[in-house]
């Protein structure tokens, strides 16, 4: 069974359509989008596991080698997934391929990219954080908390289209943690629905916020206050990564433009909310997208 023919497989790859940035967009060479997808789907699968949001009936349990009935058990989901993740490196040099289709679709990618496991082993671990850690007491903690959750995605993308370099490495890393900032910035409400506050403890007391102001309907002055600031943080880190652009060309650039000018439209749209972040999430419209990586990329930084 191929993605194309699994229900939930699908599903997880729609989600790329909601995503801040251009997941593989028609542009790319067809190698590149193929394997940009299935690390998508890895990614987005990690994250339904540990979130909880797979859906009824335990058909994810079942395809990781799990009774049904212990769908619910993250932990247990995510050590399954972990072992599926061996196969699929196991299966690049002949051995038993993995069990579920999002996994079975990494091995190609895998072979092409030369790709290791770290990578794809720290997305799974972030995870494994979210089920334990539910406050960050610094930034400098929140920022740990990226390392495994968002950069190690930048660094697939220069290793799959293989453009890697230590430098690149860092400046990836730059933009892939501002692109976290911003969507936990946006998710603010529904991540303590969750009990999850990813407004480091340190900052929120300088500004003044308490979780029952989290909770609130509506953003105050002092939340806002707040918002604005980590809003203004997560812009300079994305200036820090825009120099990624230089040195490539051709449709890698016009990528890069879109991941960071997708950063900036999220962010421009959480200003344009007026940093009120709790009446809902504030998104970026197709057209302030469009002309951010524009913009973006006439700038080259």
């Amino acid at each position: 069974m191929t993605p194309a023919s699994d229900p939930h497989a699908e599903s997880v790859l729609a989600k790329a359509a909601h995503e801040n940035f251009p997941v593989a967009p028609r542009f790319l060479p067809r190698a590149w989008r193929g394997d940009l997808m299935a690390v998508y789907g890895f990614a987005r699968l990690v994250d339904d596991i540990g979130d909880g949001d797979l859906p009824p009936g335990g058909a994810d349990a079942r395809l990781l080698g799990l009774p049904a009935d212990r769908a619910e058990d993250r932990p247990a989901m995510l050590d399954a997934l972990e072992s599926d993740l061996h196969r699929v490196f196991a299966s690049a040099g002949g051995g038993t391929p993995p069990r579920h289709p999002l996994l079975r679709e990494l091995i190609p990618t895998v072979r092409r990219g030369g790709l290791t496991p770290d990578p794809f082993l720290a997305l799974i671990e972030a995870n494994r954080v979210d089920q334990r850690v539910r406050r960050y007491a610094t930034y400098e903690d929140l920022l740990g908390y990226c390392e495994l959750s968002a950069n190690p995605v930048g660094r697939l993308v220069l290793a799959i289209t293989g453009t890697s370099s230590p430098e690149r490495v860092r400046r990836s890393d730059a933009v892939c943690t501002a692109l976290q900032l911003i969507e936990h910035l946006q998710d603010v409400a529904e991540d303590l629905a969750r009990d999850r506050i990813y407004l480091p403890a340190d900052i929120m007391r300088r500004f003044h916020v308490t979780e029952a102001d989290l909770a609130a309907p509506t953003a105050g002055a002092s939340v806002r206050t707040l918002v604005a600031y980590l809003t203004d943080r997560a812009r300079r880190l994305l200036d820090e990564g825009a120099p990624l652009m230089s040195g490539v060309s051709g449709r890698l650039r016009l990528l890069l433009a879109g991941f960071i000018g997708g950063g900036r439209a999220a962010a421009q749209a959480i200003a344009d909310a007026r940093y009120d972040v709790l009446a809902g999430p504030p998104r970026a419209s197709k057209g302030g997208l469009l002309y951010a990586a524009a913009s973006t990329l006439r700038r080259g930084t």
